[in-house]
């Protein structure tokens, strides 16, 4: 891996958003801010990596080690900011898994949040070889990318650019606006400055072993008035 250091910059825009963090069964959820395991699967799709093989496992060993922060960027009316809601589907399903890991056969009715009328800017600062491999796989990808989830297809391109300064790269996503005025969830340096621990750090994306590690962060309000 190389020691030099570039910005990745992502835009994520959709109608519709779906970031899970605390799913469970039929009860899919979303978080407010995307997740960096979703950031991460997304990338591995673009790049074309199978789930759970050698080549994936490797990638998230790399992937992991980049710094991410998330921002919410509001998106302009004539008359303001388009407020983000979130709105909860019900769709039945069938061969879902059990807790017991058996197949079950029977129609199941689930819940699953969204995020309407989001868009977020994505950082990734870290190795200049992997970013580049992210960047030239998201300008064309091999396999479908989307926000979350596989109805949520992104409205704009996802690459922004890729720069050697964090300067330019946040001016991609936020103009000539101050970071400061964004709401945003940044990587905490260690555990005391972080305030929460999500378990979104993807170590393998295997269907029969997914597994994932904590990330301390910390989320920061904008000061932006409406």
């Amino acid at each position: 891996m190389s020691s030099e250091k570039n910005f990745l910059s992502l835009r994520l825009e959709g109608p519709l958003q779906s970031w899970g963090l605390d799913s469970q069964y039929n009860h899919r959820n979303t978080a407010l801010m995307p997740t960096k395991s979703a950031i991460a699967g997304m990338c591995c799709a673009a790049i074309g990596l199978p789930r759970g093989s050698e080549r994936e496992r490797e990638f998230l060993a790399s992937f992991g080690a980049l710094k991410m922060t998330a921002m919410a960027i509001p998106r302009k009316m004539d008359k303001g900011e388009l407020p983000v809601r979130r709105l909860q589907d019900y769709q039945t399903v069938q061969n879902t898994r059990r807790a017991s890991g058996a197949i079950n056969n029977d129609c199941v009715l689930t819940h699953r949040q969204y995020l309407t009328d989001a868009a977020f800017g994505i950082l990734l600062e870290g190795d200049v070889i992997l970013l580049s491999e992210i960047a030239t796989a998201l300008a064309d990808p091999k396999w479908g990318v989307w926000l979350g989830r596989k109805a949520c297809i992104p409205s704009a391109p996802v690459l922004a650019g890729l720069e050697d300064n964090k300067e330019d790269a946040l001016r991609l996503l936020l103009g000539e606006e101050p970071l400061e005025l964004f709401t945003r969830q940044e990587e905490a340096p260690d555990f005391v400055e972080g305030r929460d621990s999500l378990p979104d750090k993807p170590e393998s994306f295997a269907t029969e072993r997914r597994l994932f590690s904590p990330r301390r962060v910390r989320t920061l309000q904008g000061t932006r008035r409406s």
